[in-house]
């Protein structure tokens, strides 16, 4: 689900336990060495609102954030707030699950509309 977009880049939900987004770059483009120097700009500066916000707002233990396009061609970042009692942590949230979570958030609709505010 898509909760923002501008003319360079928009964000989506990745529906998961923890607080998920992906930025990705409007146009089809493969590498982020092929984005346009806005675009890279804009995803740079994106990227730092969110990470800031989700440690602001959930009180995260890390943010991880990653780029892979392994099955989506499309640049995007991953960018994902952390937390010791996730069921994933340490691994990444694509690793083995290392116990069941029970982990009690702030709303994630709540973060979303801080998000869409800071940009």
């Amino acid at each position: 689900m898509q909760i923002y977009k501008n003319n360079l880049i928009n964000i989506q939900i990745e529906k998961s336990e923890i607080p998920w987004l992906k930025i990705f770059v409007n146009r089809e483009v493969k590498e982020f060495s092929d984005c346009t120097f806005e675009e890279k700009l804009e995803v740079l500066k994106t990227l730092e609102i969110v990470e800031k916000s989700m440690i602001k707002y959930f009180k995260c233990d890390k943010v991880n954030i990653a780029s892979f396009g392994n099955y989506v061609a499309q640049v995007h970042f991953h960018i994902m707030a952390r937390f010791k009692e996730d069921s994933y942590f340490p691994e990444s949230m694509w690793g083995a699950k290392q116990r069941e979570s029970n982990l009690t958030l702030p709303s994630f609709e709540e973060f979303y509309e801080l998000v869409k505010k800071s940009l």
